[in-house]
């Protein structure tokens, strides 16, 4: 009998996970050492995942398996493209705050909370940089836009999720989620081609049509995956 493997379903953090990564390989350039880098990262991201289930206490001996196993699956992976390009290591490093503070809101079983997903969207877009790192052997402007271009919308989309589901009777949330989705346009506009907002657009429409209106949880996850996927090839094509 095959062993089930253990995969988060959460398209958002799956969407956080490739998008960075590949707006910017394409913004510093691609090398073969990007396959390394991206399987690393992407069993990075299981053993990080199955780590947190491990730590909330349920089924410790079936996470801890899957710990090892997505370990040495990223071990095997990044210590190749580590010896290549060895200031690497300097964006793990970088990473290690934020996911000391994921740590912290899964040891408190409270992994939905607002700062515990600003982390996660900081750590993957630092993921991101690596990857641009990796092709453009420094971080020129280009890096930063778009690590910004990448938090501003995942951070928007954290905000929208949370008015439809957890929050969505808080009205409070509301308001911080169409104020922000106001202020987003403006920042990307100022910050690069004033066209950019086009990516950003049906994000500002969802949260401010969307909200209120009873969906499933399914939907608004379709409704996200399409939203992710029209930001990421305005985003490739534009970079």
């Amino acid at each position: 009998m095959m062993m089930k493997l253990l995969i988060p379903k959460q398209h958002g953090a799956w969407a956080m996970l490739v998008i960075p990564f590949v707006l910017s390989m394409v913004a510093g350039g691609s090398t073969v050492w990007h396959i390394f880098l991206f399987m690393g990262w992407f069993f990075l991201y299981l053993t990080t995942y199955s780590f947190v289930m491990f730590l909330k206490g349920k089924k410790k001996e079936y996470y801890k398996k899957w710990v090892m196993i997505y370990a040495l699956a990223a071990i095997l992976f990044l210590v190749p493209v580590g010896i290549y390009c060895m200031r690497l290591i300097y964006f793990g490093i970088a990473m290690i705050p934020f996911f000391c503070i994921n740590l912290y809101y899964a040891k408190k079983k409270n992994e939905r909370a607002f700062l515990n997903d600003v982390a996660a969207i900081f750590t993957f877009c630092i993921g991101g940089l690596a990857s641009y790192y990796l092709g453009a052997n420094e971080l020129h402007n280009d890096a930063w836009t778009v690590f910004i271009y990448s938090f501003l919308y995942f951070l928007g989309c954290t905000l929208y999720v949370k008015t439809m589901i957890r929050e969505k009777n808080n009205v409070t949330y509301k308001y911080y989620s169409w104020i922000y989705h106001f202020i987003m346009l403006f920042i990307v506009a100022l910050i690069g081609p004033v066209w950019i907002v086009i990516a950003y657009l049906p994000s500002v429409l969802r949260a401010w049509i969307l909200y209120g209106r009873k969906l499933s949880v399914m939907k608004i996850g379709i409704i996200e995956i399409c939203n992710s996927v029209f930001f990421f090839c305005i985003l490739v094509f534009s970079i």
